[in-house]
């Protein structure tokens, strides 16, 4: 039945992830069972009207997946499930926002009025506070909906006052979460990858590949590029040196339709040390002048606030590929131990 397995899918999302398979599974053949009775007992299949009905008075999905959790006394127990995904999703935005206003800040800051480490100790602080006042406003939800239940009437019915016609279509399940792909997107990745490392290739002699109009402007400012730059886009041509035989490989072998995590990884990693070279260069110094004695005082200002710029840039990217990397061997553990939990049984 349709509305079955959309309801079941819709409670997975909400369940303890090293147990959602073993749960859904049990929740099924519970479920199942019960609908064999349902239509014995009527002699013929439920219409879809009929199926909402007997959807719906199992109650919302967050609040199915909640009888899986632990008991928590924090809020009561028809809302907490609400609370608790409300909280995380808060929680979530806050920490973007944060990580996102402080890269703004330090790349208009001097380094003299700022504190990196300032920066980050500041977070947990900043997410207590978005922890506190959800807390906060769901506490004062339980209190009026106990107080003067009249004036708050779907808080009673919670488990029943929703439809199964809002459930979410289902979704196609692949291997690793994605659609494979096929042997034409398997060829046109290559494909794109030559192309991509030709143009790489061909920028030192043809820098208008890259800055169009700008290098016109770059050959004829006091400005020189440091030799440091030079060293990091041979790093950035080396990794897509690596990918375009990775994925060639791939495609001789037919292994193109599996996972590519582990190139994420390998990419990822390997492209922190150029990131890296870029933040250990002393004083900054990406972008030089051609002739200091002459123009230090005229460009000095101008020639700081591009190697400023330059370095928060490293940093912002650093982060996020430092982010990526962390997620993609989370999920490939996460992956490993439901393997290897599904051999133990």
């Amino acid at each position: 039945m349709e509305f079955l397995d959309r309801y079941l899918e819709a409670v997975k999302k909400h369940l303890p992830w090293e147990r959602q398979d073993d749960i859904i599974a049990e929740l099924r053949a519970n479920l199942e069972a019960q609908l064999e009775d349902k239509e014995a007992e009527l002699g013929r299949p439920l219409t879809a009207t009929e199926a909402a009905n007997w959807i719906k008075q199992f109650g919302h999905p967050i609040q199915a997946a909640a009888r899986y959790q632990p008991q928590r006394y924090l809020i009561g127990p028809a809302l907490f499930p609400f609370y608790w995904y409300v909280l995380g999703i808060a929680i979530f935005w806050t920490a973007i926002a944060y990580v996102i206003l402080s890269v703004v800040r330090i790349a208009t800051q001097t380094p003299s009025q700022i504190s990196v480490l300032d920066i980050v100790l500041r977070l947990p602080g900043g997410l207590l506070q978005t922890a506190a006042w959800v807390t906060a406003i769901f506490a004062l939800i339980e209190f009026a909906a106990m107080r003067r239940p009249d004036k708050f009437p779907t808080l009673a019915p919670l488990s029943t006052d929703w439809s199964p016609s809002t459930l979410p279509p289902l979704q196609v399940n692949y291997v690793g979460g994605k659609k494979p792909r096929s042997y034409a997107n398997a060829v046109g990745e290559v494909v794109f990858r030559f192309i991509f490392l030709v143009w790489l290739l061909l920028i030192p002699g043809h820098p208008f590949l890259l800055l169009g109009p700008g290098a016109y402007y770059l050959s004829a400012s006091p400005f020189q590029l440091a030799t440091v730059l030079l060293t990091f886009y041979w790093w950035v041509v080396a990794l897509n040196v690596l990918q375009l035989g990775w994925r060639c490989v791939a495609l001789l072998r037919g292994s193109w339709r599996g996972s590519r995590r582990a190139e994420t990884i390998a990419v990822s990693a390997l492209g922190l040390i150029p990131l890296g070279m870029l933040l250990a260069v002393r004083d900054h110094a990406y972008v030089l002048l051609k002739h200091p004695a002459v123009d230090q005082a005229q460009f000095g200002a101008a020639l700081t606030s591009i190697n400023l710029s330059i370095q928060w840039s490293a940093v912002a990217i650093c982060v996020i590929a430092v982010l990526r990397l962390i997620w993609e061997a989370g999920r490939m553990g996460v992956d490993a131990y439901r393997r290897c939990a599904a051999e133990m049984k």
